[in-house]
C-alpha cells in the first residue's frame, strides 16, 4: 500500500481532503454520513467526528502521508485490538471485510467507534488508582509479544535524529545554534549514561522493554462517569505507539510541584501495583525522557511546517526566541537530571 496521495507539488495532501472526500470514504465501507461532521484536535493526522445517518457516531483519521508505512500502522491496529480483547478501555479501530485500514482519495484511514468523556482529574487520589490499574493491563498485553515494525523510543530515534536532522537542514538559527547544539549535545551526552541509550552502559538496572501507549497525557484519556455502565478512563490515540519502558506512559501524567507530582505519582503506581510489578529504578528515566521529548518535540513541529496548519497553530515557533528559550529549558534538564529522581 502507497500511503502518499497524489497532490500538485505547491501544495500540501491535506488541503485536498475536502468534506466530500471524508464522507465519501466512509460511503465505501457501507457508512453514510448526514453531512455533519467536526474536525477533532489533532495535528499530525486529520481527525473527525462524523454523524451517520442512523444517529450514531463514528470517529475518522486520515493518516498523515508517508509517516508510518503500512505495517507500523497495522501493528498499531492490532495492539489496539489485543487491547479490547483483553477488556481494556482503548479505542480500537472497527473492522470491515477483515480489514482495519482502508484507502481513499490518495489517503490511508481507519474508522473507529466514538466515545465522549472529560479529562480525567489528576488531583483526585482514586481517579489517579484507577488509570493506574488501566496502564498496568495495557502493559501486561504489551509484555505479551514485540513491535516487529514500529521503532524504538529511545535516545537514538528521539535525541539524536532529531538533533541531526534539525541542523541538517538549518532550523536552527545561526545567531543561537551554537549555544542550542551545545546545550543540546550536553542534555544527549547526560541520557547516553542511562538505560535510555541503545548500548546502555553495564550495570543491573536493564527494565524489560514492551509496547507501550506511547503518549498517555491527559488529552489521551477521556474519564466518563463512574455511575454509568463501563465508566472511567477509555484510552485513545495509540497513534505513538512504540517499544519502550513503562515508565513513559506514566510521567506526562504527573505536573506541578515535587510534592504535588509525588503525590500524583503515588496514586498512579497504588493502582498499577496492584495488576502488575513496576521497577522504581525506572523513575530515575523520567527526566531523560521529558528531555527527549523536547528536543523530539522542536524537530516534529519543524518537520511539519510546510503543513498549513502549523504556521496557524504555532506562530511562535522557529525565531531567534524560541530557541533561545529552548537553550534555557534543556540547560534546566540538566540541573534536572542531576536531582534525586521522584519516589514515591
Amino acid at each position: 500500500m502507497t500511503l502518499s496521495p497524489a497532490a500538485p507539488a505547491n501544495t500540501h495532501p491535506y488541503e485536498s481532503l475536502t468534506p466530500d472526500v471524508v464522507l465519501d470514504a466512509l460511503a465505501t465501507l457501507g457508512l453514510h454520513g448526514d453531512g455533519r461532521l467536526t474536525g477533532l484536535n489533532s495535528y499530525e493526522n486529520r481527525v473527525y467526528q462524523v454523524f451517520l445517518e442512523d444517529r450514531s457516531a463514528v470517529v475518522v483519521k486520515f493518516y498523515r502521508p508517508e509517516r508510518w508505512s503500512e505495517a507500523e500502522i497495522l501493528e498499531e491496529h492490532g495492539f489496539s485490538l489485543e487491547l479490547a480483547a483483553a477488556e481494556v478501555p482503548a479505542v480500537a479501530p472497527l473492522v470491515f471485510d477483515g480489514a482495519t485500514l482502508h484507502r481513499h482519495g490518495g489517503f490511508a484511514f481507519s474508522v473507529s467507534p466514538y466515545r465522549g468523556g472529560r479529562a480525567p482529574e489528576l488531583d483526585d487520589f482514586e481517579v489517579l488508582e484507577w488509570v493506574g490499574r488501566f496502564l498496568a493491563r495495557i502493559h501486561t498485553v504489551g509484555s505479551a509479544r514485540p513491535f516487529e515494525a514500529r521503532p524504538p523510543l529511545d535516545l537514538q530515534t528521539f535525541g539524536i535524529a532529531s538533533r541531526d536532522w534539525l541542523l541538517a537542514n538549518d532550523k536552527v538559527p545561526l545567531d543561537v545554534q551554537r549555544d542550542w547544539e551545545k546545550a543540546c549535545n550536553e542534555a544527549l551526552d547526560m541520557i547516553a549514561a542511562t538505560a535510555l541509550a541503545v548500548n546502555a552502559p553495564a550495570s543491573d538496572f536493564k527494565p524489560r522493554k514492551l509496547r507501550l501507549h506511547g503518549d498517555v497525557h491527559p488529552g489521551n484519556i477521556l474519564w466518563t462517569p463512574t455511575d454509568r455502565p463501563g465508566g472511567g478512563p477509555h484510552f485513545v490515540d495509540l497513534d505513538d505507539a512504540r517499544t519502550g519502558f513503562a515508565v513513559q506512559d506514566l510521567w506526562m501524567l504527573l505536573s506541578g510541584e515535587r510534592a504535588q507530582r509525588t503525590s500524583q505519582l503515588s496514586g498512579l503506581l497504588d493502582g498499577y501495583e496492584q495488576f502488575r510489578e513496576f521497577d522504581r529504578r525506572e523513575l530515575a528515566l523520567i527526566e531523560p525522557l521529558r528531555t527527549l521529548r523536547l528536543i523530539h518535540y522542536s524537530a516534529w513541529l519543524a518537520r511539519r511546517w510546510e503543513d498549513p496548519i502549523f504556521p496557524i497553530n504555532f506562530p511562535w515557533f522557529g525565531s531567534s526566541d524560541y530557541w533561545k528559550g529552548q537553550i534555557l529549558v534543556l540547560q534546566e534538564q540538566c540541573e534536572q537530571m542531576v536531582e534525586e529522581p521522584l519516589y514515591a
